[in-house]
């Protein structure tokens, strides 16, 4: 059986991903100093814009992307169980797979 390349990889965990509802309660909410709806979004957004260029990311997107990884860092460890931890480990597992791709586009 052949390995799963980072595309494919990034491409299961964002589908898996958009089957599930935004944590309830977090509309609007702040955790570690961040909007974490502009944080879902942001993220999430790279990660769709890289796998709808085939793996590539312009280096605008990816400086957006690291500064989103950096945030998740934050963000993760004051998370609570009401915060629907699994779906940020989610977003931040599909985060670091699209940073640690080689793939980057310089414009």
């Amino acid at each position: 059986m052949s390995e799963e390349t980072a595309l494919e990889a990034v491409s299961r965990l964002y589908q898996e991903f958009m089957e599930w509802p935004f944590p309830s309660g977090l509309a609007g909410a702040d955790r570690a100093g961040f909007d974490v709806v502009m944080l879902d979004s942001d993220t999430a957004g790279c990660v769709f814009t890289w796998i709808k260029n085939g793996g590539e990311l312009e280096a605008r997107g990816r400086s957006i992307l690291l500064r989103c990884i950096a945030r998740l860092d934050q963000v993760i460890p004051v998370l609570g169980e009401a915060d629907a931890p699994e779906y940020w480990h989610h977003l931040y597992e599909m985060a670091q797979l699209v940073a640690g791709s080689p793939h980057v586009v310089t414009k």
